[in-house]
């Protein structure tokens, strides 16, 4: 099956290249000519394919890379919206499942692509299953009390839409927008002419004490981040369970809807599938190359590990950090998203990239760490400063944390974490001066 991948450019899609899909998970992608030849330069559909004409990629063998791109990966619907669609499709899921997903469920992505035969089956599935709600939306009340109507709303248009790329993961999420009266649709069910503002509502993964602990606690925890001067968007808002975040993957200008580019740095390291191994060196070195400040976004990445170690959150996969290309061009992290107390998570989610030396060896200290990130002299002082400067304000973290509204059963679990990474910048050497005399031993998990 051939399909166009589409991306959003000044108020209108373009065809930007072509997909021929031969499998499960073999596909063939190359720039459509008229993309190429455009009077103005184009972007990127991904920051590691530049628009040109190229040769067919090969093996080692020498035979034709027909395996997807890397980038595609952030667009298969994963969760329940993966439930849904292969159900929906009647396909025997397995791990190789890939281009079938991504051709009937990369319709509304988080970002600024789309596949085209996946937009026509959404519209398919959409006049199968007509809903008048769609014409008057809905009112805040409406969601809060999940009046039936809203339920069978979401079930046909953002039900289908949660499994895109932003939104993998565990959790039901929806995506949804308002319009200019506050009205609330399911997110294609408004036309971009009066869209306003573009929300990701997030449920508790279970229905466990745990769970709601760790889902009440996400909007806490960035207020922390923000307090630690981290990137953070707007605050998000908990509504009874369910977690109000606004996208950063959307604006609204006067112009119109404005998609930003968003891709996962699993994406920009190369990683053709899911739960790859690779490192938290690896992933900071993929970054570092496609960011338009490598030191300044190098200081933001660092930091958000230490929060991450500090405060437990050890869902640190790869596709929970990403990049954006900004409407200027320039390329940074995302603001931080993901961001709770996922250690007290009842299905145990284990922290599963760490720092590694260049024998693949964990690392025991920051100052390891420090040392085995190939970087020039001036930007490793510079992050030394960094990073030491931030030790006062994670040692108030604990403080910090209750002043966010942070659970004190969660601040108390964390204690131990906190200190440790307090100890460990403390322990760093700073530019100009002496070291102490006695470095911390605790390794930057420990807690």
């Amino acid at each position: 099956m051939d399909a166009y991948l589409e991306i959003h450019l000044d108020g209108a899609w373009h065809r930007a290249a072509l997909l021929q899909s031969f499998g499960d998970d073999r596909c063939r992608f190359e720039y459509m000519p008229e993309y190429v030849f455009a009077h103005a330069p184009r972007p990127p559909v991904s920051l590691d394919l530049p628009v040109t004409f190229a040769p067919e990629p090969v093996l080692e063998d020498g035979s034709a890379d027909r395996r997807v791109p890397p980038f595609l990966y952030d667009m298969v619907p994963q969760g329940r919206g993966r439930r849904f669609l292969v159900d929906l499709l009647k396909l025997s899921d397995h791990e190789r499942l890939v281009m079938p997903l991504l051709l009937h469920g990369a319709f509304n992505p988080i970002g600024c692509l789309r596949i085209t035969t996946a937009v026509d089956f959404y519209r398919e599935q959409a006049l199968r299953n007509p809903d008048a709600s769609t014409l008057r939306g809905f009112t805040l009340r409406d969601i809060q009390t999940r009046a039936e109507d809203f339920l069978q709303h979401l079930a046909m248009h953002a039900m289908l839409a949660s499994g895109t790329s932003g939104v993998q993961g565990v959790a039901p999420k929806f995506l949804l927008a308002q319009d200019e009266a506050g009205k609330w649709f399911a997110d294609l069910a408004l036309d971009d002419a009066h869209a306003q503002r573009h929300w990701l509502v997030k449920l508790p993964r279970g229905r466990s004490d745990e769970d709601l602990v760790v889902h009440r606690n996400e909007a806490a925890y960035l207020r922390v981040a923000r307090a630690c001067g981290l990137r953070v968007f707007e605050e998000p808002m908990l509504l009874g369970s369910m977690l109000f975040v606004r996208r950063f993957d959307r604006s609204v200008s006067d112009a119109g809807v404005v998609r930003l580019h968003q891709e996962s740095l699993a994406s920009l390291s190369g990683m053709h599938g899911f739960g790859i191994s690779t490192s938290q060196n690896e992933l900071l070195a993929a970054m570092r190359r496609h960011v338009s400040d490598p030191l300044a976004e190098t200081v933001e990445f660092m930091k958000r590990d230490v929060l991450n170690l500090a405060l437990r959150n050890t869902d640190n996969h790869a596709r929970n950090t990403a990049v954006q290309r900004l409407s200027d061009g320039s390329v940074q992290l995302t603001p931080l998203f993901d961001f709770a107390p996922m250690f007290m998570d009842p299905e145990v989610v284990p922290r599963t990239i760490h720092w590694r030396n260049g024998e693949g060896v964990r690392l025991d200290t920051w100052a390891q760490v420090l040392e085995s990130i190939d970087l020039p002299d001036r930007e490793r002082e510079a992050l030394l400063a960094e990073l030491g400067a931030f030790a006062p304000v994670v040692a108030r973290l604990p403080e910090i944390a209750r002043e966010c509204g942070v659970d004190e059963r969660v601040i108390e679990q964390c204690l131990r974490s906190i200190e440790a990474q307090a100890a460990q910048l403390q322990a760093l050497p700073q530019p100009g001066k002496r070291p102490p005399a006695v470095r911390s031993r605790r390794k930057p998990g420990h807690g």
